[in-house]
């Protein structure tokens, strides 16, 4: 069993909340550690929840557990890792597209501008990629998201916050 062999595994883990995204298009498994505990292999896999106190960690806690165990891994570790604070620009571009195929409008980090602090994000619409979208609500279903209205298709949407 090697670590390229785990994170394959973990490859089909999704995230409870956003179901089109696994646990590797968002960027939380920060370290798959292969251990040697008395004759028995083991895995210890390091993550790192978008929020913490995220509510969907313990659901992805248990997919990991049993993705591993379906391949005869019965002893897993689950580390969290808090520091450095997860951000959208671990996500994965594949998981970008994902997100807009699903109707959620994925993160847009803005190049940073001095002047421009409490500037809104131009956030497209992932139905027809309108410009013309106004925010809703700063908080949606999940922490990690937040509510727009589209301006041309009239459609509401989600977009996953940049953080």
């Amino acid at each position: 069993m090697t670590s390229e062999e785990v994170m394959g595994w973990l490859s089909a883990v999704t995230d409870p909340e956003v179901p089109v995204l696994t646990i590797l298009d968002l960027g939380i498994v920060r370290n798959v550690e292969i251990l040697e505990q008395s004759g028995q292999h083991g895995v210890k896999v390091t993550v790192t929840p978008t929020y913490s106190g995220c509510p969907a960690m313990d659901v992805i806690a248990m997919g990991i557990r049993m993705a591993l165990l379906s391949h005869g891994v019965k002893n897993v570790t689950i580390e969290p890792q808090l520091s450095p604070a997860w951000t959208t620009d671990w996500m994965t571009e594949e998981g970008k597209v994902k997100l807009k195929e699903y109707g959620i409008a994925p993160p847009n980090r803005k190049a940073f501008q001095p002047l421009g602090l409490f500037e809104e994000d131009k956030v497209s619409c992932p139905r027809c990629a309108s410009e013309e979208t106004e925010l809703v609500s700063q908080f949606g279903p999940t922490s990690c998201k937040a509510l727009y209205k589209c301006n041309s298709c009239k459609e509401p949407f989600e977009h996953f916050k940049c953080h």
